[in-house]
């Protein structure tokens, strides 16, 4: 696996942060998870591969203990908003000074700085504020969040993992670790560049919904079936719009064989 011997201390938090670890441990590493004490399970059901244990970071004790663990390891991740790590005496500028080697992996919402760093939030405000959301929904109706992926998962755990990733990657040159700002806002914007750099080609001058990728084309978007289940449609190129085009021709012309 190419992340054996890699040690990666996780404290526990939500979605991104655990999916980070979990995708770090599929791939090799040994992941301790740090739970806070009273916990009895990841809430995220994304614990697979890893260890636990529980500690009392607002106690010296639990702090010393952290303290020593990531002494020992390559990764730390930990998901609080700004300043907490600091206030625990647990900042990168401490950690780094035990063990200049390790990656020091921050994952929020609004990043270390701004603002809005010391606040809370979820994926749909991370969403708003990296332009995405407004690009999402139907012509005529409100903008609608896909679930809790694209901020949470795509632009935080997995930009996250990225960083981690590169990280290592440099440390093979400067023996060094590096501090990683991941945060969802920054993250999503990013993995959005297309729809921007785009912004004023053919693809997307209508407004919201009635664009070629967004559900405004007829050759892609859903379609209700006869059996009360819904089907996908994506014939974008000639070819295949061609080739759609045949089928339903076919089925007007065979009704009896009608499938939906």
């Amino acid at each position: 696996m190419a992340l054996q011997g890699i040690l990666v201390v996780e404290l526990a938090g939500l979605a991104p942060g655990p999916f980070c670890a979990m995708v770090l441990a599929d791939f090799g590493a040994r992941v301790v998870r740090v739970e806070r004490p009273g916990s009895h399970y990841d809430v995220s059901r994304l614990g697979r591969g890893k260890r636990s244990l529980a500690l009392d970071l607002k106690q010296p004790r639990g702090a010393a203990v952290l303290r020593r663990l990531c002494a020992r390891s390559d990764v730390l991740l930990e998901p609080f908003r700004s300043g907490v790590m600091e206030k625990l005496q647990l900042g990168p500028e401490i950690l780094q000074r035990d063990n200049p080697r390790l990656i020091y992996a921050r994952l929020t919402g609004f990043g270390q700085s701004g603002s809005f760093s010391r606040l809370a939030g979820h994926d749909i405000n991370y969403l708003a504020l990296s332009g995405v959301l407004s690009k999402i929904g139907r012509n005529g109706e409100n903008p609608y969040a896909p679930l809790n992926l694209l901020a949470d998962f795509a632009g935080g755990g997995l930009m996250c993992v990225l960083g981690i990733m590169m990280a290592l990657f440099e440390r093979t040159r400067s023996g060094k670790g590096q501090v990683i700002d991941a945060n969802m806002v920054e993250g999503t914007a990013y993995l959005s560049s297309f729809l921007w750099k785009t912004q004023k080609s053919s693809l997307w001058e209508a407004p919201r919904g009635q664009n070629i990728l967004d559900g405004g084309a007829p050759f892609y978007t859903t379609y209700r079936t006869a059996d009360g289940e819904f089907m996908a449609v994506g014939a974008v190129e000639p070819q295949f719009y061609e080739l759609l085009i045949k089928g339903c021709w076919g089925m007007l012309q065979f009704p009896s064989q009608k499938t939906a």
